[in-house]
Parts: C-alpha cells; structure tokens; sequence
C-alpha cells in the first residue's frame, strides 16, 4: 500500500516538476532546467521499476536510486531558488514533496532491508 502512496506522490511529483522545467526555459534557463528535470522525473520512474524488480535486492536497489535522486533534486531545487529562478512559494512547495518523498523511500528502504533480513533468517 505504502508503495502505491509512494508512486502516487513521486507521478505528481514529476509533473511539477516538468511544469517547472517549461517555466524555466521560457526564462531561458537551460542548464539547470535539465538537471531537475533529469532528477526530478527520475524519482518515479526508479520507484516504478522496483514495483516490478526481479528480487528483493533489484527491489531496494531500485528504491535506493530514487533516493538519490531525490536528494539531487532537492540540491536543484535550492539552487535554483537561491539564484532566483524560482519564487520561496515554488521553492516551498516542491521542497516539501521533494522531503516527503525521501522520507517515504528510507521509510520503505528500511523496511524492505529488514524483511529481508529475516528472510534469510
């Protein structure tokens, strides 16, 4: 259930994001632009892909990669609002779905780690 809410949230997620990445490049924004949309799209995509992994470790593995591309995306995020491309209000509300993902992937990462653990057990 947990990863149907997690897929959920990282989909939206990735629209705002690719809403961002237009806005942007109509400022003309380019570099930056591309990183978070990379990143920032990345997330759901890893997370979709462990829904179908071969293995509980292909599972984590996959969860893992979103993470980090979770975290790369929050470091755009700030970048971006501390060069003012983006308004606090942006910022905030990306940022907050951005932690609340990442809280959710070590949630599930750790979990999954454990039932595995006992698994081999």
């Amino acid at each position: 259930m947990k990863e149907n809410k997690l897929a959920d949230l990282s989909f939206q997620f990735a629209k705002e994001i690719i809403a961002l990445v237009r806005n942007l490049k109509e400022k003309r924004e380019n570099i930056i632009s591309n990183q978070v949309g990379r990143s920032g799209t990345s997330i759901g995509a890893n997370i979709n892909e462990a829904q179908y992994a071969q293995s509980k470790a292909d599972f984590i593995s996959k969860l893992q990669i979103a993470l980090k591309e979770a975290n790369e995306t929050g470091y755009w995020l700030r970048l971006l609002f501390e060069t003012g491309y983006i308004e606090d209000k942006t910022f905030k509300e990306l940022d907050d779905t951005c932690a609340r993902i990442r809280v959710m992937l070590i949630t599930s990462c750790k979990t999954a780690k454990n039932n595995m653990s006992q698994d081999i057990l």
